[in-house]
């Protein structure tokens, strides 16, 4: 499996693009390349690895799934939850950048996301629109709802 790779998915929260390479997901979605992408990790170790979490909110991020939080380094991320199938996926590769399988402020198109993927993963599910994951903002003091 190659991290380069544009893969379509249903990941923990909706169907998605997933790659290692942010530019080209940006290209798919149509949207500028200098807007953050969402970083989908296997495991609380690869989080820390990544950004520190302030102590005031350590254990709220360790307790929530489905979850992105955008931490004071201005990069957000989510850990994937171990009984979610999604997992399987991400813990091949640890780190990922996801985002959502359709044309920024477009609702999810599949003969769009299949056109525009190197692979497409699916399962005996299929791919379905689900409820997208809540957003928090955390600073070193506060931490404020975006969605």
């Amino acid at each position: 499996m190659n991290k380069s790779n544009v893969y379509l998915t249903q990941t923990d929260t909706t169907v998605g693009f997933l790659s290692s390479d942010d530019k080209k997901l940006a290209a798919i979605k149509k949207r500028p390349s200098s807007q953050q992408m969402l970083q989908v990790v296997d495991s609380y170790k690869i989080l820390k690895q990544q950004t520190r979490i302030p102590n005031k909110f350590k254990k709220r991020v360790r307790n929530s799934t489905e979850t992105t939080f955008i931490y004071p380094n201005k990069n957000s991320y989510r850990v994937v939850n171990k009984k979610s199938a999604h997992h399987c996926f991400i813990k091949k590769f640890g780190l990922l950048y996801s985002t959502s399988a359709n044309i920024t402020k477009t609702s999810f198109d599949k003969e769009y996301a299949l056109k525009n993927c190197d692979i497409a993963i699916e399962d005996e599910y299929g791919y379905f629109e689900a409820v997208p994951s809540e957003i928090f903002k955390i600073s070193k003091k506060k931490i404020i709802r975006l969605r």
